[in-house]
């Protein structure tokens, strides 16, 4: 299991495991400034200069000890990188590490060093940064809670204007790292690459902070595991050995019926398209057996294009009408393609009184949001996959990713569903208040039919006996990991939603 945590939580494991190792606060700050300046020195072209913009926390003081080590390396290894280092404060105002790292950085004396604020703090002269440096942001660590302004503001902005690469230490200077509500993005230093240390933070998993991290790598830096099991998260990062531990290996004397009988609810007039790769999906991942019900006369398409599902016709010749028999279903998905007709939403409400293992996308949402009312009748760890858009119409408006966060995980406890929000970092909320997210996939998935795939894919998951949980966990990794190899063939721009059923068996594979 993949933990991530608020910034305050991750200052108090820096804290346990300088108690539990011990090892003091200098050389755990030397520790993760080595893995920084390893990856810098692995990853940057030769011959660069480097410019420091060192500020008064302990990010500075990472700098500052980066600075120092890159000097050393230039020397020793012949690499030439000329180091350049701006104070953004008053020495005076380095305590501790970072004081320290100071120090050793004028007696070391192979770096330049420029005090670029008096003790007032008031920049005293504008700063020009050329092109063709690498800037090594510092200023501002994950500790900070308020907006930047003043002198610092005037840094960043020279940053922001520059054309110079950025790479920035932990966190991009100026972002919070969970709530930016009360932010102003605009006096953010803008990275073209953020080396985190041991954790992503939650900020990061946030659409509209992308132009913001760039490209992010996560650093470890051996923070005592003791001390991170101690610390209680309700923020998870969705990975392959937590994916790989939820998997149901099959057994050599089973059959068809082992491994459930799958009841899909998909299609409308014109939109029978949803119906057949949701239907793809729910037996390619893994589904025994599988009925799609769906208007009388969809039914040729759907054993034409998929012949190994059943069909079950609705008395309607175009949209879900009527409940079929449920009781001998283990599982029930509906939503795609459905439509928004009164007979649909009245089926629907029926649907919600006749099963308990259920998966709702598409329509079946617009409709609850059309009647809150059903939101009351939905069984427990319903799952309910909604992208964006879907969500603002059950949940309301949100102004940041934040305060999103926060309405589905409220939804999620309220009425005690999971709820899988689809983006490019999607979030999978549980009634206990859990919060998973997910980094597979690619922008190539951001294609129509996508989301019909994946709810196909968890009724298959739920059809074989997985929890709600592990279905909607599994299916979400399992989705975007074939859409990654996917595109490794097809590109993002040609990649099309049908191809994604068509990669869950090597997806599965990797978890063996």
């Amino acid at each position: 299991m993949s933990k991530l945590f608020t910034t305050s939580q991750i200052t108090e494991i820096d804290r346990l495991t300088i108690l539990k190792e011990p090892v003091a606060d200098i050389d755990l700050m030397e520790r993760a400034s080595m893995r920084m300046a390893g990856w810098m020195y692995e990853h940057l072209p030769e011959n660069k200069i480097l410019w420091f913009f060192v500020g008064p926390g302990n990010n500075g003081g990472d700098a500052l000890a980066v600075a120092r080590m890159m000097a050393d390396r230039t020397m020793s290894a012949g690499r030439n990188y000329a180091c350049r280092v701006f104070l953004a404060c008053s020495p005076a105002k380095l305590k501790g590490s970072p004081a320290v790292n100071l120090s050793r950085l004028q007696k070391q004396d192979k770096v330049d060093l420029e005090f670029i604020s008096s003790d007032a703090e008031i920049p005293e002269k504008s700063i020009e940064i050329p092109d063709d440096v690498i800037v090594i942001d510092g200023l501002f660590g994950s500790g900070l809670n308020r907006k930047v302004s003043g002198p610092y503001r005037k840094i960043i902005d020279s940053i922001n204007r520059s054309h110079a690469a950025v790479i920035s230490i932990d966190i991009p200077s100026g972002l919070f790292g969970e709530d930016n509500s009360k932010n102003d993005l605009s006096g953010i230093v803008k990275a073209d690459y953020t080396l985190t240390l041991e954790f992503p933070k939650i900020c990061f998993f946030f659409p509209e902070h992308e132009d913001i991290t760039g490209k992010i790598t996560v650093l470890p830096i051996g923070l005592h595991p003791k001390a991170i099991d101690s610390i209680n998260t309700s923020f998870f990062h969705l990975d392959r050995e937590t994916v790989r531990s939820k998997r149901i290996t099959r057994k050599i004397f089973s059959n068809k019926g082992t491994y459930g009988h799958a009841l899909l609810i998909a299609g409308s007039e014109g939109k029978a398209g949803a119906a057949i790769l949701s239907a793809e999906a729910c037996l390619r991942g893994g589904a025994g057996l599988l009925t799609v019900h769906l208007p009388r006369p969809l039914v040729t398409l759907m054993q034409s294009a998929v012949p190994e599902a059943m069909c079950s016709a609705d008395p309607s010749d175009t949209v879900f009408s009527e409940v079929p028999d449920c009781s001998r279903f283990s599982a029930i998905g509906a939503g795609p393609g459905i439509g928004r007709n009164e007979r649909t939403a009245e089926a629907l409400k029926n649907l919600l009184q006749k099963t308990s293992k259920l998966v709702l996308d598409a329509d079946a949402l617009n409709i609850i949001s059309d009647h809150p009312e059903l939101l009351n009748l939905l069984p427990e760890n319903t799952i309910l996959t909604p992208h964006p858009k879907e969500f603002e119409r059950l949940a309301g408006k949100w102004e940041d990713s934040w305060t999103r966060l926060c309405m589905q995980r409220d939804l999620s406890k309220k009425y005690k569903v999971i709820v899988v929000l689809k983006d490019a970092r999607t979030s999978i909320s549980l009634p206990n208040g859990e919060v998973w997210f997910n980094t597979t996939g690619n922008p190539g998935m951001a294609t129509a039919g996508s989301g019909d795939v994946l709810t196909g894919l968890i009724l298959g998951l739920l059809a074989q006996q997985y929890s709600p949980k592990d279905a909607a966990l599994t299916a979400v990794y399992l989705h975007g990991r074939a859409g990654d190899l996917a595109e490794k063939e097809t590109g993002q721009e040609a990649l099309l939603s049908g191809d994604l059923p068509h990669y869950f068996g090597k997806a599965f594979l990797e978890l063996e």
